[in-house]
């Protein structure tokens, strides 16, 4: 069963609505309140991870272990990230990030992990990650997301994930190109929305527009191959 949360940001106050999802997805779960940190790229001074570990403490939750996947990683170390009670996937460069977990060989103990239910967190790059492809990250370094053929990354989820909608005014023409040509819908959000997965249900948080076939549609025109889709 899926336990995901997908953030566009978490710059925006609006987020702390998710903020109290995770919460509460965690003491509905009772395993406790440990959080693991996968950096997407290098960070030698901690700087994204000291803030997060304030981001979370002001919901009780405990950003406790830092991993970086460009270290060696001893069989205790993987292990240790795989007993966290959640892990956050960090924003940064998303094809970046997809290429070190790919070297580090985490892809599949991860994807593995998530859908038995380990909660898994997303922000901007680290929930584009969770999708079949990171192609909508095409939008970000200039290529268009029907272009990019070795995106291949977690595949949990029956949608592709776009966050960061509000930033410029071309990425929902683009966006609405794209879904011509891809057969999943598009979930787009603006910084301050989220997407929860849990028990079944996609559960919207903000105002986030689903994309499909050309066109921007309601839920409930969008299929999900066993999801439901209900409002935050």
């Amino acid at each position: 069963m899926l336990n995901l949360i997908l953030y566009s940001d978490q710059l925006f106050p609006d987020c702390s609505a998710i903020d109290r999802r995770l919460a509460d997805l965690l003491k509905a779960r009772g395993t406790g309140n440990r959080l693991a940190y996968v950096a997407s790229g290098p960070e030698p001074d901690r700087n994204f991870f000291q803030s997060g570990q304030a981001y979370y403490g002001r919901s009780c939750l405990d950003l406790q272990l830092f991993f970086d996947l460009d270290e060696p990683r001893s069989a205790e170390d993987i292990a240790a990230l795989f007993a966290c009670d959640a892990i956050h996937l960090s924003g940064g460069h998303t094809g970046d990030f997809l290429e070190r977990l790919r070297r580090s060989g985490l892809i599949q103990p991860l994807r593995d992990w998530a859908l038995s239910g380990g909660t898994l967190i997303g922000v901007s790059a680290g929930a584009i990650l969770m999708n079949p492809t990171i192609a909508t990250d095409g939008l970000f370094i200039g290529r268009r997301p029907e272009d990019i053929t070795d995106g291949d990354a977690l595949d949990l989820l029956p949608f592709e994930f776009f966050p960061h909608l509000n930033d410029d005014a071309t990425y929902l023409p683009a966006l609405l190109r794209y879904s011509a040509h891809t057969p999943r819908p598009i979930l787009a959000c603006n910084d301050s929305d989220g997407v929860v997965v849990t028990d079944g249900r996609i559960e919207c948080v903000g105002s986030p527009l689903w994309i499909s076939g050309g066109a921007v549609r309601a839920p409930g025109e969008v299929e999900l191959g066993g999801f439901s889709i209900s409002p935050s």
